[in-house]
């Protein structure tokens, strides 16, 4: 099959950088023959809320691409359109995850459905943004949308957004695939040699929260929860990840309950040779999210082996399963996620679940295998 691919990749950093990369990978594996075209720049500087959208890795996922489209210049749209038209690909994957996209997606969309005979599959990793979903993001996504002839989504949560959008679209389920390829970075330092660093206490459990700081991931969920974890445990909160809200209100949150001393901040994106020493150390990820529809940070955790704690929101629950490979609460209730680190470590759960997340990834529950399967149906779907 011919697949022409368009999303994000090295330079760029982040979990739908990650996925594209390992996306062609994936496909090229499997014999496919796979074009990604990615991006020269990705958003205006003043649209960022990060220090920068480029990745420091010194050990990248990286493939082979072209750089063509810029979103705010509709000639790289046609160029890009131009070229996709040249290689007659039997499918386009388009990515969607912010209105931010809507013009160009929407423009290049249009012009391969009036020219061509090329399907066009839009994966979604969120049908509407996670801090929004009003009324003007769901027309948006309906623009954009609508030009798709079918829809692979990563939870049940969107699977129902997209349908109500779109009653009719050919709308496919699938587990959003494992990073474990990034635990296989070399050149790591190790975990005592970071903890010392860090200057975290000796000896205690260490609960970790990572990845990119932002509202709806309910950081401070956990940090009202620390005072009720502390009078029964010693353990010490690692919360790492670029903060893209200002880190003040954190720490007068962590000063307001007295838990200051019990936490300790690591203010920017790591590196992916840098990942393993922070998984390393961590007893449990906990991912106290207030709204989701699925996390790359989950799929990071179990690639390392590693259990989570995380709230009933979006698909997280469909991949994290109560009392197997990690513990699910109520979101937005400190009292809950308390209790829940408490039974981790009083019950010593960690060993079992781990275990399961070791034999899930053995087995490859959440392979890439699955979903270039999905894009393969729904090539041979269009076929009949």
């Amino acid at each position: 099959m011919r697949i022409c691919v368009v999303g994000p990749t090295y330079p760029y950093r982040g979990g739908i950088a990650h996925y594209t990369t390992l996306l062609v990978r994936h496909l090229r594996a499997a014999s496919h023959w796979t074009k990604l075209y990615s991006f020269t720049r990705q958003y205006p500087r003043w649209l960022f809320p990060g220090k920068t959208d480029k990745d420091p890795s010194g050990t990248p996922l990286q493939v082979e691409c072209e750089y063509i489209l810029d979103p705010v210049n509709p000639l790289s749209w046609w160029r890009l359109y131009r070229k996709v038209r040249a290689d007659a690909p039997d499918m386009l994957l388009l990515q969607w995850w912010v209105p931010y996209w809507t013009p160009c997606l929407t423009m290049i969309s249009r012009w391969i459905k009036r020219y061509t005979n090329i399907r066009i599959v839009y994966i979604c990793h969120n049908v509407v943004p996670h801090e929004g979903g009003g009324v003007l993001d769901r027309r948006l996504a309906m623009a954009v949308l609508r030009q798709g002839d079918a829809f692979i989504v990563h939870s049940e949560q969107d699977r129902y957004r997209l349908l109500a959008l779109l009653p009719k679209a050919t709308v496919i389920k699938t587990h959003l695939p494992t990073y474990a390829e990034l635990a296989m970075a070399p050149d790591a330092s190790s975990a005592e040699a970071l903890r010392h660093q860090l200057d975290l206490p000796d000896h205690l459990p260490i609960l970790l929260f990572f990845g990119f700081v932002r509202p709806y991931k309910g950081l401070e969920y956990l940090i009202q929860a620390l005072p009720r974890v502390l009078r029964q445990l010693h353990v010490h909160l690692l919360v790492v990840g670029e903060f893209w809200t200002s880190p003040l209100f954190y720490q007068r949150y962590a000063a307001e309950f007295d838990v200051e001393r019990s936490i300790t901040y690591v203010n920017r994106y790591v590196p992916n040779e840098e990942l393993p020493p922070y998984f390393d150390l961590a007893d449990v990820v906990v991912l106290p999210y207030t709204s989701a529809t699925q996390s790359a940070v989950v799929q990071l955790a179990f690639g390392f082996g590693k259990p989570v704690i995380t709230t009933r929101v979006g698909g997280l629950y469909e991949v994290v399963q109560d009392g197997i490979n990690g513990l699910i609460v109520p979101p937005q209730d400190e009292q809950a996620l308390a209790e829940a680190i408490i039974r981790y470590f009083c019950q010593n759960l960690g060993p079992e679940l781990t275990a399961n997340v070791q034999q899930s990834t053995a087995a490859q529950t959440f392979s890439w295998q699955q979903l270039v399967t999905h894009i393969e149906r729904v090539a041979q779907h269009d076929s009949r």
